[in-house]
C-alpha cells in the first residue's frame, strides 16, 4: 500500500464508501455490508480495497470470525462516524429554517423487510424531515397490498409473492436479496456448497409463515405436497430452530447476522426463485403526498441499485402471477 495522501483521500473517497465501511464494522462482514447497502458483495470488497490503498493502510483486519477495524480502521470509524452526524445535525438545522415537507406518512411492511433494511431508512428520513410523523405498521405480505390499495396506508413496502394480487396499488422497485438454505452444523447437506429445494424437502424443513406458500408451489412441481412439523411465524424463530438441530429452514440472507453464522451452515439456496424482490406501493392512480413522495424518493434512489431495477422492469403484475417468485 502506498503513503496517506490527504488530499488523495478527499478528492477519492465518496460519501457512499464511508458508509459501506462503517456497515461493514457493524456487520462484522463485507459481504453482509453489501447486502444492507444493496450492492453487489464484489463491488463491496472493491471499495473497501479502494479506501485502503487510499488511506495507505490496512483499515480492516480479516479473521475467521469476520472483520474488525485495524488501529488506523478505528481511526478512520470514529471520524466518518463524526461526518455522518454533521450531517445529520445539518440537514436537521437547515430544516428547521424552513416550513419543509410536514404532515403524517403511515408505511406497512414485513418484519423481513423492516427489520435488515426499513427501520435504518425510516430512522434516516427522520433526520432529514423531522417536521414528518411517521407512523410504521408491522404486518404480513398480504396485508400490506390490501391495506394500501384500501387507502388504509400511503406506502407499503413489500416482497414479491406468486398469490399476491396487485390491483389497487402502483409498484415501484425497491432492492432485492436473496434466500438461503441453513441447516445445522454437522448435517451432511453441509457438506454441499449448495441445494434444492428437493434436497431439503427430504429434511425436516422448518416452515415461516412467509414461505408456506413459496414452499407449497414448489413441492406441487415436484409433484408432491408441503409438509411440516414445525410451523413458526418468524424467520428468526426457524434459524434457532435449525440451531437446536431440529430441522433445516430456507430464509432472507439479510436476516443472518455474524452471531447466527457461527451457529449454523449457511448455504446457497439453488432455485429460480431464490432472488426475493422488493418493491414499494402507493394506492394506484393517486398522487402521493408530499411527505410520501419525499420517503418513495429515498427508497428508491439508493446507490447503484440499477441492477435491482433492471430485475424488476416490466410487468409488475406478470411478477405476482410468476409461482417461482418467493415471498416475503
Amino acid at each position: 500500500m502506498g503513503t496517506f495522501n490527504r488530499l488523495h483521500l478527499i478528492r477519492q473517497v465518496d460519501l457512499f464508501t464511508l458508509r459501506l465501511f462503517l456497515s461493514a464494522i457493524e456487520e462484522r462482514q463485507i459481504g453482509l455490508a453489501a447486502i444492507r447497502e444493496n450492492i453487489a458483495p464484489s463491488t463491496a470488497t472493491k471499495r473497501i480495497q479502494v479506501l485502503e490503498d487510499i488511506a495507505g493502510v490496512e483499515l480492516l483486519e480479516r479473521g475467521p470470525k469476520g472483520v474488525l477495524p485495524s488501529p488506523a480502521g478505528a481511526v478512520l470509524e470514529r471520524y466518518a462516524r463524526s461526518i455522518f452526524g454533521g450531517l445529520d445535525a445539518m440537514r436537521s438545522e437547515i430544516a428547521a429554517l424552513t416550513e419543509g415537507v410536514q404532515g403524517e406518512l403511515s408505511v406497512v411492511s414485513a418484519r423481513t423487510i423492516i427489520v435488515p433494511f426499513l427501520a435504518r431508512e425510516i430512522g434516516e428520513f427522520g433526520r432529514e424531515y423531522p417536521l414528518v410523523e411517521v407512523g410504521l405498521q408491522e404486518t404480513e405480505n398480504v396485508n400490506i397490498v390490501r391495506q394500501v390499495a384500501r387507502g388504509e396506508a400511503d406506502v407499503g413496502v413489500f416482497a414479491a409473492a406468486y398469490d399476491l394480487d396487485l390491483d389497487g396499488i402502483d409498484v415501484i422497485p425497491y432492492r432485492q436479496d436473496r434466500l438461503v438454505a441453513v441447516v445445522p452444523p454437522g448435517n451432511p447437506l453441509g457438506a454441499k456448497t449448495a441445494v434444492t429445494f428437493q434436497e431439503l424437502a427430504s429434511e425436516r424443513l422448518i416452515a415461516p409463515r412467509a414461505m408456506v406458500g413459496a414452499f407449497r408451489a414448489a413441492a406441487k412441481r415436484l409433484g408432491g405436497e408441503f409438509r411440516s412439523p414445525h410451523r413458526v411465524r418468524s424467520c428468526e424463530v426457524a434459524i434457532e430452530l435449525v440451531h437446536a438441530g431440529l430441522g433445516v429452514a430456507v430464509v432472507p440472507e439479510c436476516l443472518l447476522d455474524h452471531a447466527l453464522l457461527s451457529r449454523v451452515t449457511v448455504l446457497e439456496f439453488d432455485e429460480s426463485w431464490a432472488v426475493r424482490r422488493i418493491h414499494i406501493a402507493t394506492p394506484s392512480g393517486r398522487v402521493p403526498s408530499p411527505a410520501a413522495q419525499a420517503f418513495i424518493h429515498q427508497l428508491s434512489a439508493r446507490p447503484e441499485n440499477d441492477a435491482a431495477v433492471q430485475a424488476v422492469e416490466g410487468s409488475l403484475h406478470a411478477v405476482s402471477a410468476d409461482h417461482d417468485a418467493p415471498v416475503g
